[in-house]
């Protein structure tokens, strides 16, 4: 039986404070978007490295995924996470991940610092927005492949991730539980 992971808070503290445990610099860190608007993206801190999306989990809405491409980060934890699983499908990868102690110490740490009593049951989801290769592509645990979302650069990653992320809201007309988030260079 694997080990019990308890939700993140969908707060940038929170989110900052996982990654640096991790060993990602202190020169990224997370922000609040707090509207999908020009005006609104315009005063998130640039460059965008990725957006990060919490929304109602469905599978049943989800697509197919595409052909991913990988990123490494040098020195941190990720890179010595991708250089241990690099020969692992997506399943070992997984099990991997859920029994590494560096991974759930830094897990846990996080999930104490939010201002959200942690529980489980939750039924929202995060996935991932990043330019890769000049592509748009949706990191999402859930899936085996990261999804194409097509054509995007650095430059234009924060605009191009709002535009998918408000099709995703059209999708839950019923729901207000939704939260972005930008790493940016600070």
């Amino acid at each position: 039986m694997g080990k019990r992971w308890l939700p993140l808070e969908a707060n940038p503290e929170v989110m900052n404070q996982f990654m640096w445990g991790l060993g990602v610099p202190a020169e990224a860190g997370f922000c609040d978007v707090y509207g999908l608007d020009d005006e609104m993206l315009a005063m998130v801190p640039q460059p965008v490295l990725a957006v990060i999306l919490l929304y109602p989990q469905d599978r049943k809405k989800e697509s197919v995924a595409s052909p991913s491409s990988t990123v490494e980060s040098k020195g941190s934890y990720f890179d010595r996470f991708y250089k241990q699983t690099a020969d692992m499908d997506p399943a070992q990868r997984a099990a991997f991940l859920e029994e590494d102690e560096e991974m759930e110490k830094a897990h846990s740490v996080a999930v104490s610092a939010g201002d959200t009593e942690a529980k489980d049951g939750v039924i929202e989801h995060y996935v991932c927005f990043s330019c890769v290769d000049d592509e748009i592509f949706e990191f999402d645990g859930g899936n085996s492949q990261a999804i194409s979302h097509g054509p995007s650069s650095p430059d234009s990653l924060l605009q191009d991730a709002a535009k998918v992320i408000k099709a995703r809201i059209a999708q839950y007309p019923e729901s207000l539980n939704f939260n972005v988030m930008a790493l940016s260079k600070q």
